[in-house]
Order: C-alpha cells, then structure tokens, then sequence
C-alpha cells in the first residue's frame, strides 16, 4: 500500500479503523498541542498512549508513560508523531521494530520526511503527514 492518503475519506477511514494511538512526544505541559490532543482522542474513545523518554514512569491524562515505542504492552493501531522532522527517521526505525507493526504513522502538522515516510509505506503502513488527528477528527468524524 504505497499510496498517498490524500483524501478525506481515506483520513476519516484511519480514524474510524484505529483504537490504539501511541503518541510519540505526548507532553504534560497544559500549553502543548500535544496535550490537548491527547485529551481530544480520549474523550472520542481513543486509547492514547503518551510516548516520551523525557516523562516515563509519570502520567499524563491519567496514562502511564512509556520511553519508547518498544516499551508498549499492547499493539498500537496508530503512531501519532509529535516531534521535529528530523525525529522522524529515527522514529520509523522505531516502528519498523514493532512488532505487530501499526496500520498507520501519522505526523502532526509541519512534520514531514518524505524518505521516512517511504520507508513505512514500503511495508505497507499507512502515512499521514503533516495534519492534526484532533483537527481532522473534528473536520471529518465529530
């Protein structure tokens, strides 16, 4: 599955499919996009789980962080990224590993890293770049 997922009905499919988001770069911080994101998709019956080396063993909207995607003890249906575009490369290391591998990586609006992107796409994981869960779920679903 090496297609680009453009359309609405290919954002609003992801979102319907996935049940599990692991959320790379969660934060605690009531400021962070990530913050209120989390919060979003819980409220809509999402089982978020914060990733963030920086905050393992905390909590975040009552979820126990983990340090790394490894660290997960169930399989995640999405990686949602919240990290730099340079992070990104490093973090598709992460989800080729995983095992079973997530349908989908999704990275939040401004990240972007076509060569990763390929990577995942070329094992057949689905890519979102560059747009919000939380905006998209409210555009398309709510």
């Amino acid at each position: 599955m090496n297609e680009r997922i453009e359309t609405d009905a290919d954002l609003a499919r992801i979102l319907r499919g996935a049940r599990v988001i692991a959320m790379v770069g969660a934060s605690p911080k009531p400021e962070r996009a990530s913050f209120a994101a989390m919060r979003y998709l819980m409220d809509r019956g999402y089982r978020v789980v914060p990733v963030n080396p920086g905050h393992a063993g905390e909590t975040i909207h009552g979820q126990p962080v983990v340090a790394r995607l490894a660290d997960l003890d169930e399989p995640a249906d999405m990686v949602d990224v919240f990290r730099r575009s340079a992070a990104l490369s490093g973090i598709v290391d992460e989800v080729l590993a995983m095992e079973p591998r997530p349908r989908v990586l999704w990275t939040q609006l401004g990240v972007r890293d076509e060569t990763a992107a390929e990577r995942a796409r070329s094992v057949g994981i689905e890519v979102v770049m560059d747009r919000c869960p939380k905006i998209e779920h409210a555009r398309l679903i709510a």
